[in-house]
């Protein structure tokens, strides 16, 4: 096996270039499914909605955010059809963000999309090449953090 010369910060950046790259086909996609009016910051929202929904604390703490741009989040996604705002079954005072129908036909899509975009990927570099990916970049993630699970997964603001 040849040794490694590592050349700076370009695995980084082609690591973020991938990221980005499937970001902006899958919202060029979701735009011609009706879906043109949701941001990348809102598919992180989503993730800790579903699938069971969260109090405004607990969406701005998922996405370290204040409580104020939650707030102001749940309102667009609100407006715009994709959650709603129910009672607390625990807290009378307190309400429950949860994922319309709409909300929930954006994931779906969301799933359907990244599914293709990985088929691609294997047509691409093949499936075996693929799978090893996966195995790779997995543990580089168990190898390169602090040794605590990696945090989860949120919108760089």
């Amino acid at each position: 096996m040849a040794d490694y010369s590592p050349g700076g910060y370009e695995l980084a950046v082609l690591l973020a270039f991938t990221f980005r790259t499937m970001v902006d086909e899958l919202h060029r996609r979701l735009e011609t499914l009706g879906f043109d009016d949701v941001r990348p910051a809102h598919g992180f929202a989503f993730v800790r909605l579903a699938p069971a929904g969260a109090t405004g604390n607990e969406l701005a703490e998922h996405l370290g955010v204040s409580k104020q741009a939650a707030s102001q989040m749940v309102d667009y996604l609100e407006e715009h059809g994709y959650v709603a705002r129910r009672p607390h079954p625990g807290d009378g005072r307190g309400k429950l963000v949860v994922l319309t129908e709409r909300g929930w036909a954006c994931i779906r899509a969301v799933e359907a999309i990244f599914a293709d975009l990985e088929r691609r990927a294997a047509e691409v570099v093949g499936a075996e090449r693929l799978e090893l990916l996966h195995t790779d970049l997995q543990r580089l993630v168990d190898a390169l953090g602090d040794g605590a699970p990696p945090r989860r997964l949120r919108p760089v603001w």
